[in-house]
């Protein structure tokens, strides 16, 4: 099977109205950067998005957000954005806030084919709300859905033709979970290289959640609020 493609824009042509995308990335660490922008100029519509956050404004997902490309989003952080808050209060889209741990696990779940599964994570707020809640050991549980994708777009370091990642640093973060947890995952890599050059041991994804694979240019690495020590 072929996985590479040969830019983002072929990667994400098939995308449709509706879809449900993983984006990984936290804050703009770690995002798929070309993806996004080729998501932006695909210009599909009525899309739920499940990130960590949506971006900055004009930055990362904020592209979609600006553009009118996302209806609901699942995430844990509304950030910097002051569009997302504007839309928010003003009923433009559905947001979902979870709480981070719980939402990677959700993700991890969805993966791992897991229906369900209980937590102690936002048992007495409205976190709860709507949601079963058991009791073991004498301690109550509130009951959350994993959480999958039609499409999952990811960011790895190195990437080899049959689609095995490696991660770098802190920009894994979500992005393994969400590999696993879409029925096509799409990588953009910034070193695409021969199968056989990556150490099965240093491999963090494993190529058989991998549907295509590109390797991408134009790497920015924003960082959302650069801060530094005074001298």
């Amino acid at each position: 099977m072929k996985k590479v493609v040969a830019n983002a824009d072929e990667a994400v042509r098939d995308i449709p109205d509706g879809a449900i995308v993983m984006v990984g990335g936290f804050g703009l660490c770690g995002i798929p950067e070309n993806l996004i922008r080729a998501l932006a100029r695909l210009g599909v519509k009525n899309l739920t998005t499940v990130s960590n956050n949506v971006g900055v404004d004009g930055q990362g997902m904020g592209l979609l957000l600006a553009a009118g490309q996302i209806r609901r989003h699942i995430g844990t952080y509304v950030g910097e954005n002051k569009l997302l808050e504007q839309m928010v209060l003003g009923k433009t889209i559905d947001l979902q806030l979870v709480p981070q741990g719980t939402f990677s696990e959700r993700i991890r779940a969805g993966g791992a084919g897991i229906a369900a599964f209980f937590t102690p994570t936002g048992v007495g707020t409205i976190v709860a709300e709507g949601k079963e809640v058991r009791e073991f050991d004498g301690r109550a549980y509130v009951m959350e859905r994993g959480l999958t994708a039609d499409f999952a777009l990811v960011k790895a370091w190195k990437g080899d033709t049959w689609g095995n990642l490696v991660y770098r640093k802190t920009a894994r973060n979500f992005n393994p979970m969400m590999a696993t947890a879409a029925k096509i995952t799409i990588a953009e890599v910034e070193h695409l290289v021969p199968v056989g050059e990556i150490e099965p041991d240093a491999v963090h994804t494993p190529g058989i959640f991998v549907k295509r694979i590109f390797q991408g240019a134009k790497f920015e690495r924003l960082i959302e609020r650069r801060t530094v020590r005074k001298q």
